[in-house]
């Protein structure tokens, strides 16, 4: 199966609909499967006395609060149908994260999105979390700033959401969902995570993608991995190390102002990114070691054969001091060096003459 790039747009069209669909095209130029934007209202989103991350401080005006920043980064509603047709000419699938439950439903209702991108600052919230289970819509989790405890437990309230219509009575009916054979398939049949490191940029040393293997291993569910470092190196490791979805912040200019512009990569760099990808999917194989087709004409042409070392005469005995080995492979393996050893020359050999015994 193919790696699912989602090339993440996210607020880097800073509020303006023509950016947002120059970011459209460059996603699909750049042979992303997916581009993703981010839906809120900054009122719903963050209350008057919510800080900035410090990466937001660095980035943006640092005097400003935060919801008077996303006020600047929030996407005019009436333009994304118009996104959404642009997906659809150009071949790329069209999500976006929603941060509260109007969004989520604008989304699902009005914009009829197959696919929900839960953030990972909404993975303890629960709330939320049993409202877009009730979708019945596949999501894909990002588990940034997670323990293993908290993913399990925004699956269980996944789990519910999607098997029951009514009121969970208390956080116990989340645990019988969740370790019920039918809990288990309906995660398994909708719901995929993506390990992230919450940091812009993120630094090498704090990315793990080991972690993959923990999720992976601990939920049996469909693991990809969400960037924020720089470049594109960590992503081609995720790939080659098991990613089946690969996430990853793009703009048109880094220097443009807004938060996140800095930590993302130019379009070339995406297209090479993806390009990168898809080369990396072809050199993975299928585990099994054997020659391939192409291999095996170079097999008489870098291997070896046993040769005379110098003159040997019939019934002369061989011997260390004139039995070697020489390409190309076209007489006997030098694995039989040492059957041959002390035995008679059944015929004259010269010097370099492969040996026929």
């Amino acid at each position: 199966m193919s790696v699912y790039i989602i090339a993440e747009a996210g607020v880097n069209h800073n509020g303006s609909p023509e950016l947002a669909k120059e970011l459209v095209a460059a996603a699909a130029d750049a042979g992303a499967d997916a581009v993703k934007f981010q839906t809120f209202r900054a009122e719903k989103l963050a209350s008057a006395s919510a800080r900035k991350a410090a990466y937001q401080k660095e980035t943006t005006d640092a005097g400003e609060s935060q919801v008077d920043m996303l006020r600047k980064l929030e996407l005019p509603l009436d333009v994304y149908p118009e996104l959404i047709a642009l997906c659809k000419e150009k071949g790329i699938d069209f999500l976006s994260a929603p941060f509260e439950a109007d969004s989520l439903r604008f989304l699902t209702e009005k914009c009829q999105m197959p696919r929900i991108k839960i953030p990972s600052g909404e993975i303890t919230n629960g709330p939320f979390l049993l409202e877009i289970a009730r979708t019945g819509l596949p999501v894909i989790m990002s588990t940034g700033m997670s323990t293993l405890g908290e993913v399990e437990k925004a699956l269980s309230v996944l789990a519910y959401g999607y098997l029951h219509d009514d009121a969970p009575n208390d956080s116990l009916d989340f645990s019988r969902a969740y370790e019920g054979t039918q809990g288990h398939g309906i995660l398994q049949e909708k719901v995929s995570l993506l390990h992230c490191t919450t940091e812009y940029p993120a630094p090498f040393d704090e990315v793990n993608l080991a972690a993959m293997d923990t999720l992976k291993n601990a939920f049996g569910l469909p693991v990809g991995y969400s960037d924020h470092t720089e470049g594109i190196a960590i992503p081609w490791a995720a790939v080659a190390r098991g990613a089946e979805i690969i996430e990853k912040h793009f703009t048109l200019d880094k220097t443009l102002p807004g938060p996140d512009h800095k930590a993302s990569l130019a379009p070339d760099e995406l297209a090479m990114m993806v390009r990168g990808i898809r080369q990396i999917e072809k050199s993975i194989g299928n585990a099994w070691k054997a020659p391939t087709e192409r291999e095996r004409k170079n097999l008489p042409i870098a291997r070896k054969s046993l040769v005379a070392k110098r003159n040997i005469r019939a019934g002369e005995v061989f011997t260390a001091d004139n039995l070697g080995a020489k390409r190309p492979a076209s007489g006997t393996s030098p694995m039989r060096y040492w059957c041959l050893l002390g035995k008679r020359a059944g015929r004259d050999y010269e010097t370099d003459d492969p040996i026929r015994e």
